[in-house]
């Protein structure tokens, strides 16, 4: 038996869940911007507290690795890496955007490839491309959204987009006919846990120690110029 606590805080939406042999016990989610340090931890231990399971009932703690928000990842990531530590139990690191791909797969009637999107700066987002079945045909990056962005793909068969991404992006991509949209879909720890278990079964640990968020990018400080 196997009882995994996740944690997804990549974005605005802050949610817990716990998982036993795969089966969802139970998840919280919050939507309140720039509130993940303040609500994270009261989540986790009300989430435990209602299903009557103590922090030493953990097997493992799964995160959201990223990418998404920095902020965000630093909280989940540290309080995941915390619990870990102090439980001595299994880090396991699961990518924000494969968490979105597992729910849109449950939807994809047609079996046409999916394209989760996380919103990044200005014209940019996070995605990948998996085939219907969940398979990488693209890896994680970032992309600046033009006129040209997927065309390839697109000519060669239906994607589904979703994400917060497809907020900037969709005007341009709705131009082509094997474009489709699923809408209202993120990140959510009850979608961590089920990809978490996965990895449970076959061992696939983070180092607690070394493991740190996919940034996808590095975070880029600026000086401000002198007044002359």
């Amino acid at each position: 038996m196997s009882i995994i606590l996740s944690i997804e805080t990549a974005t605005q939406v802050c949610s817990v869940a716990l998982h036993e042999n795969s089966e969802l016990l139970g998840t919280q989610e919050l939507l309140r911007d720039k509130s993940h340090s303040e609500y994270l931890a009261v989540m986790i231990r009300d989430l435990l507290d209602n299903k009557g399971i103590t922090v030493k009932d953990l097997s493992a703690v799964a995160v959201s690795k990223g990418p998404g928000s920095y902020t965000g990842l630093r909280i989940g990531v540290s309080t995941a890496k915390g619990l870990c530590y102090g439980l001595k139990i299994p880090l396991i690191g699961v990518n924000s955007l494969m968490s979105m791909a597992f729910e849109a797969q449950l939807k994809n009637k047609d079996k046409y490839d999916l394209c989760p999107m996380l919103d990044a700066r200005r014209m940019e987002v996070y995605y990948l491309i998996t085939g219907p079945d969940l398979k990488i045909k693209q890896k994680t990056k970032a992309l600046v959204i033009d006129d040209t962005s997927f065309a390839a793909e697109l000519r060669k068969g239906g994607i589904y987009f979703f994400g917060n991404g497809i907020a900037k992006s969709r005007k341009i991509l709705e131009k082509h006919k094997n474009a489709r949209f699923i809408d209202g879909l993120y990140p959510k720890a009850s979608n961590i846990g089920f990809l978490a278990a996965e990895k449970y079964k076959k061992g696939q640990f983070e180092n607690t120690e070394t493991f740190e968020p996919f940034y996808l990018k590095d975070f880029i400080a600026t000086v401000p110029k002198k007044l002359i």
